[in-house]
């Protein structure tokens, strides 16, 4: 008899899940800006190329300077430990971010907090808590012991929706993703909600990285797991139902996916690596040519990676921007790297934070980026410094001008190489 109620069981779950199957929409291209911008930096509008396998072996990478970036700090919560902050661009020109912060990472006192950046004055407003574990507990109507990893994204209603993560048992390994929503730029928020992205267990989804859009107006949203195997998921939403989901990477060795939307089909997925020692420590690389609905590993992007967080973000004339910590092991540096639209290559532009120079034991710890463009010319960066505060970092569009103007031309590196080959 049992077993027959389990096969009746299994028969409805299947019958449940292809009506749930057939009902989804079909799947729409990527949202792009394509020829909707003007000059700006490099004044280039060269679309991103559309990578191969193969394609991203052996790139140089060299380095250089200009003038730094402005640099300011999040407002202090008076708690011994921040993390994971985040952000985003604000209707009137300001800047707000997130973060989570307590007296360690994953304890129960742990908050998200917020605070706004002034357009006008250039200052951070005093830091408000969007939600704490007691009211995410009242929220989603579950024990929930730790909160993390907050990501805010623009609905095509003007509304913002927040992301973040939730642990009901065990460790991060343990968590799902939870979401909420504002209609007044952040002031206020939802009752939260929790995303069922399996029917089953709804364990181990996380978030860390920005939201894409499609152009039927739902999102993708680069999610990742780190219980039985470590890899990402491209899940696709409909504000806080999830319609699909399709795997990024395999394995367990690539993590926290940041998108590059190259054309309306084409994505490029960059990876935190997670790998056993004697395994390159450098950057895990996918790709997809159907708006996310398939993906295919295209190797190493050869940029060191200590198993850390890599932020990016894509300019609207093409180039691309990467924060990371470009060494194999720690995090006690921390670079802004630039790749030219069409190039392949990356280039450090900013050495924004490294301890090299200082004993082992003194080292700090720099980690967590998060890219931000509010204007398409411009970056915004923050980041965890030696988790005891958040760092901020404007890239106005004149510097990543002259930084992008010092970029070596590819053209004529292959051209003087032609020219010695030659002779």
């Amino acid at each position: 008899m049992s077993r027959v109620l389990a096969f009746c069981f299994l028969l409805l779950a299947a019958v449940l899940g292809f009506i749930h199957i057939d009902g989804r929409p079909s799947w729409a291209p990527f949202a792009t800006n394509e020829g909707a911008h003007e000059e700006s930096v490099g004044a280039s509008l060269d679309k991103v190329p559309e990578l191969k396998p193969g394609a991203i072996k052996g790139k140089h990478v060299s380095q250089f300077t200009v003038q730094g970036p402005r640099m300011d700090w999040l407002p202090d919560t008076g708690v011994a430990s921040v993390h994971a902050a985040s952000l985003i661009a604000l209707k009137d020109g300001g800047i707000r971010a997130f973060w989570f912060a307590g007296s360690r990472e994953g304890a129960p006192d742990v908050v998200i907090n917020t605070a706004v950046l002034d357009p006008k004055s250039n200052t951070w407003g005093a830091p408000t808590v969007v939600m704490d574990r007691v009211a995410a507990e009242k929220g989603l109507s579950r024990y929930i012991a730790k909160l993390g990893n907050p990501v805010p994204v623009r609905l095509p209603d003007g509304r913002l929706q927040l992301f973040f993560v939730t642990v009901s048992i065990g460790g991060w390994a343990g968590s799902s993703i939870s979401t909420i929503f504002s209609e007044d730029e952040g002031a206020t928020w939802s009752r939260p909600q929790r995303l069922i992205t399996s029917p089953f267990f709804n364990l181990s989804t996380l978030v860390k990285s920005p939201a894409v859009a499609f152009t039927d107006g739902r999102l993708g949203l680069p999610a990742y797991h780190e219980w039985i195997g470590r890899f990402g998921e491209f899940l696709r939403l409909d504000t806080a139902q999830v319609l699909d989901k399709r795997r990024m990477s395999t394995g367990r060795s690539a993590i926290q996916p940041v998108m590059f939307i190259n054309d309306a089909q084409s994505a490029t997925a960059l990876f935190r690596q997670t790998r056993s020692a004697g395994q390159p420590k450098q950057i895990p690389v996918s790709a997809t040519q159907n708006a996310g609905q398939s993906w295919q590993s295209l190797g190493d992007l050869e940029v060191l990676n200590p198993n850390s967080a890599v932020a990016g973000v894509l300019l609207r004339n093409g180039t691309q921007l990467l924060a990371l910590n470009n060494i194999d092991a720690g995090r006690y540096r921390l670079v802004l790297m630039m790749s030219k639209p069409k190039s392949g290559e990356w280039h450090i532009v900013e050495t924004i934070e490294n301890d090299e120079a200082l004993p082992e034991q003194e080292r700090k710890e720099f980690s967590y980026p998060y890219l931000l463009s509010a204007h398409g010319d411009d970056a915004h960066l923050v980041y965890t410094w030696d988790r005891k505060k958040i760092r901020h970092a404007y890239f106005s569009s004149a510097w990543l001008d002259r930084a992008y103007k010092q970029l070596p031309n590819a053209v004529e590196r292959q051209s003087a190489a032609e020219s010695g080959e030659a002779q």
